[in-house]
């Protein structure tokens, strides 16, 4: 019987990567901007998919698609490209992760006396039964928002954290995550903030001086997906979108929001991973988060998105590398933030790289939460890409033995992140 379970596990999992097939991965590493440019100048005629974002004298990882790996070695040998294979073939290295995953799930445990673990990568439910929990055992300080669904139905759940329920003028903290649902690393950075800010409180000024809203799954009908079908998908799931919407679903969250939007870097072909949608919030899970904007904006001093992978904190304007007005705020406390994490980062991670997101990466993007959030009026956004995937590990996640430990650096620096906002911005809100 443990035989045919184990047949039929392994069955699943290689129907489920097949669409994978042939595909590799190469590790790319520019040493200059011109290499930088050319190389993300790139970007839409190989449909390249950086799953690890790349800078100068910084390596990333590039997924290619069979029909274009040809031409595209031969575009980084003749610009000198620095570059090695990855992995020769995503359906089996997907294959392999998964199978990692099942074991670790035999010798999961609890950490820290919290109620969902952080030695494996969780599903939605898992997710969705934390903070269902943490909200009916902490009902003081603990509120539990669901008033809209997801396109598929699913519930947008977030947590509103705070001593008096919203009812002063506390500056009002927001972090979010899993907008693009493949980056499976993102939701547990903010469940832990939850344990840290209501299970396992250390910093009791952080409730004190705050109000919280932590949003660990903004997009739960492609995070499901990820899991049950397609690990690189990164889009939400609609179909109503554009006439092909059926036959490719979803758009790009972090293109959708309602500034610069559909101007650059993204796409009006709906089979793209950076589809723009139709509109600006065509889709309700970036929605949602501009709605938490429109009601908080006046407390709003801090908005945190989390993504994967890079180590870099990144802020406005990502749609055209212009500085903001508020940019010396921006960089300085981005700092702060960033050699929070890089005391504690193990060694063979990179250290944070802090700045304007299109200078780091050399390619812009519209219709981003930071950049919306920004816009309307709150004077600290960023983008926190969070570590994993260098040279000499295999998988396209971070392993999962390494989840913890992100989990712990991250939350030092949402930490000093909320302090600075608070000292810099939180009196004219009070």
């Amino acid at each position: 019987m443990k035989f045919l379970v184990l047949v039929l596990f392994v069955t699943a999992i290689h129907a489920k990567h097949e669409i994978y097939s042939g595909w590799k991965s190469f590790f790319v590493k520019p040493v200059s901007h011109d290499q930088l440019s050319k190389l993300t100048s790139k970007i839409v005629e190989f449909d390249l998919d950086f799953v690890s974002n790349v800078a100068v004298n910084r390596e990333g990882i590039v997924l290619v698609k069979p029909q274009y790996q040809v031409d595209f070695l031969k575009f980084l040998s003749e610009e000198n490209i620095s570059n090695q294979i990855h992995s020769e073939d995503l359906q089996k290295q997907f294959e392999i992760d998964d199978q990692k995953i099942e074991a670790r799930k035999l010798v999961t445990r609890s950490v820290n006396g919290g109620r969902i673990p952080y030695d494996n990568y969780q599903t939605l439910d898992v997710i969705y039964e934390y903070i269902d929990k943490i909200a009916e055992d902490y009902p003081e300080t603990v509120t539990l928002v669901s008033s809209s669904k997801s396109f598929e139905g699913r519930p947008l759940k977030y947590l509103k954290i705070s001593k008096d329920k919203f009812a002063s003028n506390k500056p009002v903290i927001f972090i979010d995550a899993g907008i693009h649902a493949r980056e499976w690393i993102s939701p547990p950075t903010v469940t832990y903030a939850i344990h840290k800010l209501v299970e396992n409180v250390t910093e009791p000024d952080l409730l004190e001086n705050f109000d919280w809203i932590l949003f660990p799954v903004v997009n739960p009908d492609g995070y499901v997906y990820s899991f049950e079908r397609e690990r690189m998908w990164r889009k939400t799931r609609s179909t109503d979108q554009n006439v092909l919407s059926q036959f490719c679903p979803g758009v790009d969250g972090n293109r959708n929001f309602n500034f610069e939007w559909n101007t650059i870097g993204t796409s009006n072909n709906p089979c793209s991973d950076i589809y723009a949608g139709s509109k600006p919030f065509s889709e309700v899970e970036s929605r949602s988060v501009g709605e938490i904007i429109d009601e908080h904006l006046d407390r709003m001093v801090l908005f945190i998105t989390m993504h994967s992978y890079g180590s870099m904190i990144l802020y406005p304007w990502g749609h055209n590398g212009t500085l903001s007005h508020n940019a010396f705020s921006l960089h300085t406390v981005g700092i702060d933030m960033a050699d929070a994490i890089n005391k504690l980062a193990l060694p063979h991670f990179p250290n944070y790289v802090v700045g304007n997101g299109m200078l780091v990466l050399n390619y812009a993007v519209a219709g981003a939460a930071e950049d919306y959030a920004h816009y309307r009026g709150i004077p600290l956004t960023y983008t926190l890409e969070l570590p994993g995937l260098r040279s000499g590990f295999a998988g396209f996640h971070l392993d999962p033995i390494y989840i913890h430990q992100v989990c712990i650096e991250t939350w030092e620096s949402f930490v000093i992140g909320a302090r600075r906002a608070g000292e810099l911005y939180g009196k004219t809100n009070l």
